[in-house]
Protein backbone atom coordinates (compact mmCIF):
# COMPACT_ATOMS: atom_id res chain seq x y z
CA UNK A 1 0.00 0.00 0.00
CA UNK A 2 1.48 3.29 -1.10
CA UNK A 3 0.43 6.57 0.88
CA UNK A 4 -2.09 7.50 -1.94
CA UNK A 5 -3.97 4.67 -0.74
CA UNK A 6 -4.31 5.55 2.61
CA UNK A 7 -7.79 6.67 3.51
CA UNK A 8 -8.29 10.62 3.81
CA UNK A 9 -5.59 11.42 2.56
CA UNK A 10 -5.82 13.48 -0.90
CA UNK A 11 -4.39 12.74 -4.21
CA UNK A 12 -6.54 14.88 -6.25
CA UNK A 13 -5.06 16.29 -9.92
CA UNK A 14 -7.74 18.79 -9.54
CA UNK A 15 -5.76 20.16 -6.68
CA UNK A 16 -2.04 19.89 -8.30
CA UNK A 17 -3.84 21.94 -10.91
CA UNK A 18 -5.52 24.65 -9.00
CA UNK A 19 -4.30 28.04 -8.67
CA UNK A 20 -5.65 29.72 -5.51
CA UNK A 21 -3.12 32.52 -6.01
CA UNK A 22 -0.79 34.44 -7.84
CA UNK A 23 2.37 35.13 -5.91
CA UNK A 24 3.38 38.23 -8.23
CA UNK A 25 0.27 41.01 -8.14
CA UNK A 26 1.83 44.45 -9.22
CA UNK A 27 1.62 46.86 -6.55
CA UNK A 28 0.72 45.39 -3.54
CA UNK A 29 -0.23 47.95 -0.73
CA UNK A 30 0.88 47.44 2.92
CA UNK A 31 -1.77 45.26 3.89
CA UNK A 32 -2.99 43.29 0.69
CA UNK A 33 -0.82 40.66 0.87
CA UNK A 34 -2.04 39.88 4.36
CA UNK A 35 -5.69 40.44 3.29
CA UNK A 36 -5.22 37.75 0.58
CA UNK A 37 -3.10 35.19 2.86
CA UNK A 38 -6.15 35.66 5.52
CA UNK A 39 -8.73 34.38 2.87
CA UNK A 40 -6.64 32.24 1.55
CA UNK A 41 -6.39 30.21 4.86
CA UNK A 42 -10.14 31.04 5.63
CA UNK A 43 -11.13 29.08 2.25
CA UNK A 44 -8.42 26.65 1.54
CA UNK A 45 -6.62 25.79 5.03
CA UNK A 46 -2.78 25.97 5.94
CA UNK A 47 -2.00 24.75 2.62
CA UNK A 48 -2.61 26.08 -0.99
CA UNK A 49 -1.33 25.59 -4.61
CA UNK A 50 0.35 28.22 -7.12
CA UNK A 51 1.05 26.88 -10.96
CA UNK A 52 3.34 29.96 -10.97
CA UNK A 53 7.52 29.16 -11.12
CA UNK A 54 6.15 25.66 -12.79
CA UNK A 55 3.80 24.88 -9.98
CA UNK A 56 4.65 25.01 -5.97
CA UNK A 57 2.66 24.07 -2.38
CA UNK A 58 2.56 27.29 -0.27
CA UNK A 59 2.46 26.61 3.66
CA UNK A 60 0.43 29.38 4.63
CA UNK A 61 -0.92 27.81 7.86
CA UNK A 62 1.16 28.30 10.92
CA UNK A 63 1.07 24.25 11.82
CA UNK A 64 1.79 23.50 8.03
CA UNK A 65 5.03 25.50 8.20
CA UNK A 66 6.05 24.28 11.19
CA UNK A 67 5.74 21.03 10.22
CA UNK A 68 7.84 21.35 7.14
CA UNK A 69 10.63 22.96 8.99
CA UNK A 70 10.98 20.82 11.73
CA UNK A 71 10.49 17.32 9.92
CA UNK A 72 14.12 17.39 8.76
CA UNK A 73 13.27 13.73 7.83
CA UNK A 74 10.95 14.40 4.48
CA UNK A 75 11.98 17.75 3.65
CA UNK A 76 15.17 18.84 2.70
CA UNK A 77 16.71 22.17 2.17
CA UNK A 78 19.83 20.80 -0.44
CA UNK A 79 17.40 20.81 -3.53
CA UNK A 80 15.28 23.63 -3.39
CA UNK A 81 15.25 26.40 -0.88
CA UNK A 82 13.57 29.21 -2.35
CA UNK A 83 10.32 29.86 -5.04
CA UNK A 84 11.14 30.79 -7.19
CA UNK A 85 13.91 28.55 -8.41
CA UNK A 86 16.80 30.41 -9.31
CA UNK A 87 20.25 30.12 -10.88
CA UNK A 88 22.17 27.49 -9.31
CA UNK A 89 25.71 28.71 -8.25
CA UNK A 90 27.09 26.68 -5.70
CA UNK A 91 26.37 24.96 -2.43
CA UNK A 92 26.23 27.56 0.10
CA UNK A 93 26.60 25.80 3.88
CA UNK A 94 24.54 25.92 6.51
CA UNK A 95 21.52 26.88 4.10
CA UNK A 96 22.08 24.80 1.47
CA UNK A 97 23.02 21.56 3.56
CA UNK A 98 20.92 18.93 6.15
CA UNK A 99 21.84 17.47 9.58
CA UNK A 100 24.41 16.19 9.71
CA UNK A 101 26.40 18.28 6.87
CA UNK A 102 25.29 21.20 8.43
CA UNK A 103 26.35 20.88 11.93
CA UNK A 104 30.22 21.87 11.60
CA UNK A 105 29.52 24.90 10.20
CA UNK A 106 26.59 26.01 12.73
CA UNK A 107 28.78 24.61 15.60
CA UNK A 108 31.28 27.78 14.23
CA UNK A 109 28.60 30.44 13.56
CA UNK A 110 26.57 30.08 16.82
CA UNK A 111 29.58 31.06 18.69
CA UNK A 112 29.38 34.31 17.67
CA UNK A 113 25.79 35.29 17.98
CA UNK A 114 25.65 34.46 22.12
CA UNK A 115 25.02 36.73 24.76
CA UNK A 116 28.39 38.00 25.89
CA UNK A 117 29.20 38.95 22.45
CA UNK A 118 25.80 40.23 21.45
CA UNK A 119 26.95 43.05 24.54
CA UNK A 120 30.10 43.34 23.30
CA UNK A 121 28.88 44.40 19.74
CA UNK A 122 25.92 46.92 20.93
CA UNK A 123 27.59 49.91 21.14
CA UNK A 124 29.01 49.47 18.04
CA UNK A 125 25.54 48.65 17.08
CA UNK A 126 23.83 52.08 18.26
CA UNK A 127 26.58 54.12 17.41
CA UNK A 128 25.63 53.07 13.21
CA UNK A 129 22.09 53.70 13.99
CA UNK A 130 22.56 57.22 15.17
CA UNK A 131 25.39 58.43 12.99
CA UNK A 132 22.71 57.53 10.30
CA UNK A 133 19.89 58.66 11.78
CA UNK A 134 21.07 62.18 12.76
CA UNK A 135 21.44 63.70 9.58
CA UNK A 136 17.64 62.75 8.54
CA UNK A 137 15.89 64.06 11.37
CA UNK A 138 17.80 67.42 10.17
CA UNK A 139 16.53 66.88 6.93
CA UNK A 140 13.09 66.56 8.32
CA UNK A 141 11.26 64.63 4.74
CA UNK A 142 13.21 61.52 4.26
CA UNK A 143 12.60 57.91 2.65
CA UNK A 144 13.59 56.39 5.53
CA UNK A 145 14.31 52.52 3.71
CA UNK A 146 16.37 54.07 1.08
CA UNK A 147 18.38 56.58 3.89
CA UNK A 148 18.31 54.60 6.74
CA UNK A 149 17.00 51.07 6.59
CA UNK A 150 18.95 50.35 3.71
CA UNK A 151 22.28 51.52 4.97
CA UNK A 152 22.27 50.24 8.23
CA UNK A 153 22.65 46.23 7.95
CA UNK A 154 26.18 47.44 6.34
CA UNK A 155 27.67 49.42 8.84
CA UNK A 156 26.62 47.02 11.42
CA UNK A 157 28.49 43.98 9.27
CA UNK A 158 31.27 46.14 8.37
CA UNK A 159 31.76 45.95 12.44
CA UNK A 160 30.42 42.12 13.05
CA UNK A 161 32.71 40.33 10.56
CA UNK A 162 35.54 42.81 10.49
CA UNK A 163 35.21 44.77 6.99
CA UNK A 164 35.66 48.04 6.61
CA UNK A 165 32.25 49.90 5.79
CA UNK A 166 33.72 50.38 2.00
CA UNK A 167 33.41 46.85 1.46
CA UNK A 168 30.00 46.23 3.81
CA UNK A 169 27.98 48.83 2.03
CA UNK A 170 29.11 46.96 -1.79
CA UNK A 171 27.89 43.61 -0.36
CA UNK A 172 24.56 45.50 0.43
CA UNK A 173 24.68 47.01 -3.07
CA UNK A 174 25.37 44.26 -5.11
CA UNK A 175 23.00 41.71 -2.76
CA UNK A 176 20.39 44.37 -3.08
CA UNK A 177 20.57 44.43 -7.09
CA UNK A 178 21.26 40.35 -7.00
CA UNK A 179 17.91 39.55 -4.86
CA UNK A 180 15.87 42.17 -7.57
CA UNK A 181 17.09 40.01 -10.28
CA UNK A 182 16.17 36.87 -8.37
CA UNK A 183 12.23 38.05 -8.34
CA UNK A 184 12.27 38.75 -12.00
CA UNK A 185 14.01 35.33 -12.67
CA UNK A 186 17.01 37.00 -14.50
CA UNK A 187 19.01 34.04 -14.47
CA UNK A 188 21.90 35.67 -16.09
CA UNK A 189 22.42 38.55 -13.85
CA UNK A 190 21.63 36.25 -10.71
CA UNK A 191 24.64 34.16 -12.01
CA UNK A 192 26.52 37.18 -12.51
CA UNK A 193 25.91 38.99 -9.47
CA UNK A 194 26.45 35.85 -7.45
CA UNK A 195 29.88 35.44 -8.93
CA UNK A 196 30.69 38.68 -7.70
CA UNK A 197 29.70 37.81 -4.20
CA UNK A 198 31.74 35.18 -4.27
CA UNK A 199 34.97 37.42 -5.56
CA UNK A 200 34.11 39.31 -2.80
CA UNK A 201 33.81 36.13 0.04
CA UNK A 202 37.51 34.69 -1.46
CA UNK A 203 38.83 38.38 -1.09
CA UNK A 204 37.53 38.46 2.87
CA UNK A 205 38.80 34.67 3.19
CA UNK A 206 42.15 35.81 1.74
CA UNK A 207 42.54 38.62 3.87
CA UNK A 208 41.67 36.32 6.74
CA UNK A 209 44.40 33.52 5.29
CA UNK A 210 47.00 35.92 4.83
CA UNK A 211 46.51 38.39 8.27
CA UNK A 212 46.15 38.23 11.89
CA UNK A 213 42.98 37.70 12.92
CA UNK A 214 41.72 35.55 15.85
CA UNK A 215 39.29 32.53 15.22
CA UNK A 216 37.72 33.36 18.15
CA UNK A 217 37.12 37.03 16.86
CA UNK A 218 36.36 36.54 13.77
CA UNK A 219 33.73 33.89 12.26
CA UNK A 220 35.46 33.75 8.72
CA UNK A 221 38.95 33.09 10.52
CA UNK A 222 36.98 30.84 12.85
CA UNK A 223 35.58 28.93 9.73
CA UNK A 224 38.68 28.12 8.75
CA UNK A 225 40.54 26.90 12.10
CA UNK A 226 36.87 24.05 12.80
CA UNK A 227 37.96 21.12 12.28
CA UNK A 228 35.79 18.22 11.45
CA UNK A 229 36.49 14.57 12.53
CA UNK A 230 39.91 15.78 12.59
CA UNK A 231 39.84 17.70 8.99
CA UNK A 232 39.42 21.15 7.74
CA UNK A 233 36.34 22.03 6.37
CA UNK A 234 36.52 22.26 2.57
CA UNK A 235 37.64 25.36 1.11
CA UNK A 236 35.16 25.45 -1.29
CA UNK A 237 32.83 25.12 1.45
CA UNK A 238 33.85 27.81 3.88
CA UNK A 239 33.89 29.76 0.53
CA UNK A 240 30.35 28.97 0.00
CA UNK A 241 29.25 29.65 3.69
CA UNK A 242 31.14 33.11 3.77
CA UNK A 243 29.31 33.92 0.65
CA UNK A 244 26.20 33.03 2.42
CA UNK A 245 26.63 34.99 5.34
CA UNK A 246 27.61 38.36 4.01
CA UNK A 247 24.22 38.15 2.20
CA UNK A 248 21.86 36.80 4.28
CA UNK A 249 21.71 39.57 7.41
CA UNK A 250 22.09 42.42 4.60
CA UNK A 251 18.27 41.60 2.94
CA UNK A 252 15.87 40.86 5.67
CA UNK A 253 16.67 43.87 7.59
CA UNK A 254 16.36 46.47 4.75
CA UNK A 255 12.67 44.81 4.13
CA UNK A 256 12.02 44.57 7.68
CA UNK A 257 13.11 48.09 9.25
CA UNK A 258 10.63 50.26 7.55
CA UNK A 259 7.53 48.01 8.13
CA UNK A 260 8.00 49.17 11.81
CA UNK A 261 8.19 52.73 11.01
CA UNK A 262 5.07 52.34 8.51
CA UNK A 263 2.93 50.91 11.66
CA UNK A 264 4.27 53.61 14.21
CA UNK A 265 2.86 56.05 11.90
CA UNK A 266 -0.41 54.60 11.62
CA UNK A 267 -0.37 54.13 15.41
CA UNK A 268 0.30 57.61 17.05
CA UNK A 269 -0.57 56.06 20.03
CA UNK A 270 1.30 53.52 20.43
CA UNK A 271 4.17 55.65 19.16
CA UNK A 272 3.64 57.75 22.78
CA UNK A 273 3.58 55.13 24.47
CA UNK A 274 6.71 53.47 23.36
CA UNK A 275 8.28 57.22 23.57
CA UNK A 276 7.56 57.61 26.99
CA UNK A 277 8.38 54.35 28.30
CA UNK A 278 10.93 52.50 26.51
CA UNK A 279 10.99 49.81 28.22
CA UNK A 280 8.00 48.73 26.37
CA UNK A 281 10.11 48.75 22.57
CA UNK A 282 11.38 45.09 22.85
CA UNK A 283 7.49 43.70 22.97
CA UNK A 284 6.57 45.87 20.27
CA UNK A 285 9.55 44.61 18.12
CA UNK A 286 8.59 41.08 18.69
CA UNK A 287 4.98 41.75 17.95
CA UNK A 288 6.00 43.36 14.67
CA UNK A 289 8.36 40.46 13.66
CA UNK A 290 5.14 38.40 14.32
CA UNK A 291 2.90 40.42 12.22
CA UNK A 292 5.18 41.69 9.48
CA UNK A 293 7.81 38.65 9.33
CA UNK A 294 9.37 39.62 6.37
CA UNK A 295 9.97 36.03 4.47
CA UNK A 296 7.36 34.09 2.18
CA UNK A 297 9.44 32.77 -0.38
CA UNK A 298 12.25 30.74 1.58
CA UNK A 299 11.09 26.64 0.45
CA UNK A 300 11.68 23.08 1.04
CA UNK A 301 11.56 20.17 -1.14
CA UNK A 302 9.72 16.52 -0.27
CA UNK A 303 12.17 13.93 -0.21
CA UNK A 304 9.62 11.06 -1.02
CA UNK A 305 5.87 10.87 -0.72
CA UNK A 306 4.48 12.55 2.11
CA UNK A 307 1.52 14.02 3.80
CA UNK A 308 0.94 17.41 4.98
CA UNK A 309 -2.24 19.01 5.87
CA UNK A 310 -4.29 15.71 4.49
CA UNK A 311 -2.76 16.41 1.07
CA UNK A 312 -0.07 14.03 -0.67
CA UNK A 313 3.19 15.96 -1.33
CA UNK A 314 5.41 14.16 -3.82
CA UNK A 315 8.11 13.33 -4.03
CA UNK A 316 10.49 16.44 -5.41
CA UNK A 317 7.21 18.82 -5.17
CA UNK A 318 8.45 22.39 -3.79
CA UNK A 319 6.92 23.72 -0.60
CA UNK A 320 7.25 27.37 -0.08
CA UNK A 321 7.46 28.78 3.48
CA UNK A 322 4.38 32.11 4.12
CA UNK A 323 6.03 32.85 7.32
CA UNK A 324 4.39 36.15 7.45
CA UNK A 325 0.73 34.48 6.61
CA UNK A 326 1.26 31.44 8.94
CA UNK A 327 2.26 34.46 12.47
CA UNK A 328 -1.27 35.41 11.75
CA UNK A 329 -2.76 32.11 11.79
CA UNK A 330 -5.79 32.73 13.90
CA UNK A 331 -6.09 29.29 15.45
CA UNK A 332 -2.28 29.86 17.06
CA UNK A 333 -2.68 33.36 17.05
CA UNK A 334 -5.96 35.10 18.71
CA UNK A 335 -7.16 38.30 16.55
CA UNK A 336 -4.14 38.09 14.64
CA UNK A 337 -3.86 40.74 12.31
CA UNK A 338 -4.22 43.27 15.13
CA UNK A 339 -1.39 44.09 17.42
CA UNK A 340 -1.51 43.06 20.48
CA UNK A 341 1.37 43.96 23.03
CA UNK A 342 2.95 41.67 25.33
CA UNK A 343 0.61 39.06 23.44
CA UNK A 344 0.58 35.94 25.47
CA UNK A 345 1.81 33.43 23.14
CA UNK A 346 4.20 36.02 21.62
CA UNK A 347 7.04 33.29 22.01
CA UNK A 348 5.76 30.85 19.30
CA UNK A 349 6.00 33.24 16.47
CA UNK A 350 8.23 32.03 13.97
CA UNK A 351 9.73 34.87 11.84
CA UNK A 352 13.01 33.15 12.36
CA UNK A 353 11.80 29.91 11.77
CA UNK A 354 12.60 26.61 14.09
CA UNK A 355 15.09 24.02 14.54
CA UNK A 356 17.81 23.17 11.98
CA UNK A 357 17.97 26.19 10.08
CA UNK A 358 16.29 28.43 12.13
CA UNK A 359 17.86 32.20 11.89
CA UNK A 360 21.22 31.91 13.87
CA UNK A 361 21.54 35.98 13.71
CA UNK A 362 18.00 36.18 15.34
CA UNK A 363 19.99 38.20 18.49
CA UNK A 364 21.53 40.74 16.47
CA UNK A 365 18.41 41.38 14.10
CA UNK A 366 16.14 42.04 17.52
CA UNK A 367 19.12 44.37 19.14
CA UNK A 368 19.36 46.35 15.25
CA UNK A 369 15.42 46.66 15.69
CA UNK A 370 15.46 47.95 19.23
CA UNK A 371 18.32 49.96 19.24
CA UNK A 372 16.51 51.96 15.88
CA UNK A 373 13.66 52.36 17.57
CA UNK A 374 15.04 53.84 20.85
CA UNK A 375 17.47 56.10 18.97
CA UNK A 376 14.25 57.20 16.62
CA UNK A 377 11.82 57.83 19.67
CA UNK A 378 14.12 59.51 22.06
CA UNK A 379 14.97 61.81 19.12
CA UNK A 380 11.45 62.48 17.46
CA UNK A 381 7.97 64.15 18.77
CA UNK A 382 6.30 62.45 16.06
CA UNK A 383 6.45 60.75 12.55
CA UNK A 384 3.76 60.18 9.63
CA UNK A 385 3.63 58.79 6.46
CA UNK A 386 3.82 61.33 3.89
CA UNK A 387 3.16 58.69 0.88
CA UNK A 388 2.24 54.95 0.62
CA UNK A 389 4.86 52.84 0.97
CA UNK A 390 6.26 51.42 -1.82
CA UNK A 391 6.51 47.46 -1.76
CA UNK A 392 9.01 44.32 -2.26
CA UNK A 393 7.62 41.85 -4.65
CA UNK A 394 7.61 37.87 -3.48
CA UNK A 395 9.96 36.37 -2.45
CA UNK A 396 10.41 39.38 0.90
CA UNK A 397 6.88 40.78 1.71
CA UNK A 398 8.13 44.32 3.21
CA UNK A 399 8.78 48.32 2.05
CA UNK A 400 11.25 49.48 -0.16
CA UNK A 401 10.12 52.46 0.45
CA UNK A 402 8.81 54.56 3.32
CA UNK A 403 8.69 58.58 2.15
CA UNK A 404 8.46 60.18 6.63
CA UNK A 405 8.05 63.40 7.93
CA UNK A 406 9.86 63.59 10.92
CA UNK A 407 9.28 65.97 13.80
CA UNK A 408 12.38 66.55 16.22
CA UNK A 409 11.73 66.58 19.72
Amino acid sequence: MTISDVPGIRDDERRRDAHDFDPVRPEETFTSAHEEFQELRSRHGGLVRSQEYDGFWAAVGYDEVLQVITDIEHFTTRKQNAVPKFAFTGVRPPLHLDPPEHTAYRRVINRFFTPPRMRALEPHVREAAVSLLDPLLSERWVDVCKQYAHRFPAYVFAKFFNLDVATSELIKNVSGTYVDAIQVLDHDTVKSLSGRLYEIAQGIIDERVAGDFDPEEDLTAGLLAARHEGEPLPAAMILGCVRQLIVTGMVAPGVFTGNMFVHLSRDPALQDALRADPSLIPAAVEEMLRLYSPYRGMARTAREDVVLSGQLIRQDDPIALVYTSANRDEKVFPDGERFILNRDNIQRHIAFGRGTHSCPGAPLARMMMCITLEEALARTASWRLTAEPEMAIWAEWGTRSVPLDFVRA
